[in-house]
């Protein structure tokens, strides 16, 4: 007798093993919307659900908290067809041949996108779909193209027929999934992508010139395409690649919460007098709380920077830190200041972010060694000895030898910062300088924001000999995103990152490398632009086969293993405040 409505028997098989399932990427579908019902056609979901994943679908809720959440839970997007959209989104008049437009999904599918896309997420668009990408992210929409086309863009023929061919790009993500460079599809449109922005490339066009497929230039992984491969039967292949992005995707975020992510050097307090908010997303910045989550990123080391000449520098130091202290003191639900490694995995615990102070440029000691103290007492994590000019501690790679290195008052300088449990930090510094440092100092030393001078030639870079000096003395070298230290000409991407990390890694150990962004102070590439696209960094690793333990320590362990050394060797403790105000007189 047949157990088909036995359900009960079938809902054994799931307790037979543990788990009662395998995980498997989670993808959300925008839902259609029609006759007051959200709606979805059957190929789409039984497409992810073939190429195994687990479809979800989306209703259409302009909501920002409904999206928000609902992508907190998700580890691909797909775009649906459908109407089409009201060109009043792209700031244009509806043309006489604009189709039917469904206003419940519009703004909800503009929204969704771009948050997705914020969060690195995985997108694939279809029809409505690509177009959707398109009005989101930058590019524009043709309302209809029957006055550009000599092709029949909306077949008569059932949706499972091929009837025109799109031409592939070799050099793309589509030619890696189909390995073909013509594709046959069907065809149920009468928009198109007119301009896909900056942020997308054509990697398909109909033989008539119209875009049928675009992709991420980014290093993201989106793309949309104009035709619905979820009725083809050749189709499939398009939502394998969908499912295998979401699994990647859902991988790293699950490292991002077992590890901790500290970026070594960041420059938002440059902004500050530009008004900036920390807890919007604000445009103006690189790091805000918003860009952190979405990057999954813990903590980052703010620094006071210094120009030279400054005007009371010890003051100007102080003044950043009492800002960053408010920051911190305003919004303390989120963030928290730490001094220490056990305070970055204990704000890690309470689910906070983690800002520590540095320094950047010994010119804010002012040429006093009290002031020495009075940093220590904020609680400054390291001091970088100088920036682009030689100061009174030492000469700088881009200045004029004043000292032949290290000066008098540099040695001592360093003695003390040894014996407060302050980093000292040599990115900038003249090879000269560097050499003294490393010899004087009793502790390792870092670098906080520092790339290869082998596939960079530039004076502020590190040459392998001086990594292997480094290395040699258990100090680390963090890679740096600031485009002149990647490359000589051009554009760097995050590519030109990974090549500098694995020759780090190459010459100096696993245990001396790292990742110091220089965010806000002109660091950010393509691919890493900013703390929002920081799981890009960890997908990279993953994808060379970087072990989670190794993975750790790039991602701010080695770093953090110094600190712990330099802090716990310090003979004198350092004072954990709250504010300027609190402090007490070292005499």
């Amino acid at each position: 007798m047949s157990n088909r409505f036995d359900w009960q028997s079938q809902l054994a098989k799931a307790y037979i093993s543990y788990p009662e399932a395998p995980y498997k990427p989670v993808i959300g579908i925008t839902g259609n919307y029609d006759e007051l019902t959200c709606k979805l056609a059957e190929t789409y979901y039984k497409s992810v659900w073939k190429a195994g994943g687990v479809p979800v679908i989306i209703p259409p809720l302009s909501d920002t908290d409904s999206i928000i959440n609902t992508l907190d839970h998700l580890d691909g997007l797909l775009l649906s067809g459908g109407a089409d959209y009201n060109p009043l989104y792209a700031d244009e008049e509806p043309q006489s041949k604009l189709g039917g437009i469904n206003s419940e999904r519009d703004l909800p599918e503009l929204l969704i996108t771009q948050l997705a896309y914020n969060r690195q997420i995985p997108i694939l668009g279809i029809c409505r779909g690509i177009q959707t990408l398109a009005m989101a992210l930058g590019g524009k929409v043709m309302q209809d193209i029957s006055e550009v086309t000599q092709t029949k863009h909306s077949q008569d023929a059932n949706r499972s027929e091929p009837t025109h061919s799109v031409c592939i790009e070799e050099n793309s993500t589509l030619f890696n999934i189909y390995k073909e460079t013509t594709l046959y599809v069907n065809s149920f449109h009468h928009q198109a992508v007119r301009e896909t922005g900056d942020r997308f490339r054509v990697t398909a066009k109909s033989p008539d010139g119209i875009i049928e497929g675009i992709e991420s230039t980014e290093f993201k992984s989106i793309i949309g395409v104009q035709w619905h491969p979820e009725c083809l039967e050749e189709g499939l292949p398009i939502f394998q690649w969908l499912v295998k992005e979401a699994a990647q995707y859902h991988e790293v975020c699950h490292v991002h919460q077992r590890i901790l992510t500290l970026d070594t050097h960041c420059d938002t307090p440059m902004f500050f007098p530009q008004d900036v908010q920390f807890t919007h997303r604000d445009p103006k910045i690189l790091v805000d709380l918003h860009k952190m989550t979405e990057g999954h990123q813990d903590a980052t080391i703010m620094v006071a920077y210094l120009p030279q000449p400054t005007d009371h520098p010890k003051e100007y130091a102080d003044n950043i830190f009492n800002q960053i202290e408010d920051i911190v003191n305003q919004n303390s639900q989120y963030i928290g200041l730490a001094r220490t490694p056990n305070d970055l995995w204990m704000n890690k615990h309470l689910g906070k972010k983690s800002i520590m102070l540095g320094i950047e440029n010994g010119h804010a000691l002012d040429g006093k060694m009290e002031n020495l103290y009075h940093f220590a007492k904020r609680g400054i994590v390291y001091m970088t000895l100088c920036h682009n000019g030689d100061n009174d501690i030492c000469d700088s790679a881009r200045g004029s030898q004043t000292h032949h290195g290290v000066s008098a008052f540099g040695e001592q300088v360093i003695h003390e910062m040894n014996r407060l449990g302050i980093m000292v930090d040599l990115s900038h510094a003249h090879e000269k300088s560097f050499y003294d440092a490393l010899e004087i100092s009793k502790h390792p030393i870092v670098c906080s924001h520092s790339s290869c001078r082998a596939l960079c030639d530039h004076p502020r870079n590190l040459t392998d000999d001086q990594m292997r000096a480094l290395a040699a003395k258990g100090g680390v070298m963090q890679v740096t995103l600031y485009n002149g230290f990647l490359v000589k000409d051009g554009q760097a991407t995050i590519e030109d990152a990974m090549r500098h990390l694995e020759h780090a890694i190459k010459i100096m150990g696993i245990d001396h490398v790292g990742l110091g962004t220089d965010f806000d102070g002109d660091g950010g590439i393509c691919g890493l632009a900013s703390s929002s696209e920081l799981t890009n960094f960890t997908r990279q690793l993953l994808a060379r086969k970087f072990s989670e333990e190794d993975i750790q320590k790039i991602w701010g362990g080695n770093f953090v293993r110094v600190m712990k050394h330099v802090q716990k060797m310090s003979a004198r403790p350092l004072v954990a405040l709250t504010s300027v105000k609190e402090m007490i007189n070292e005499k």
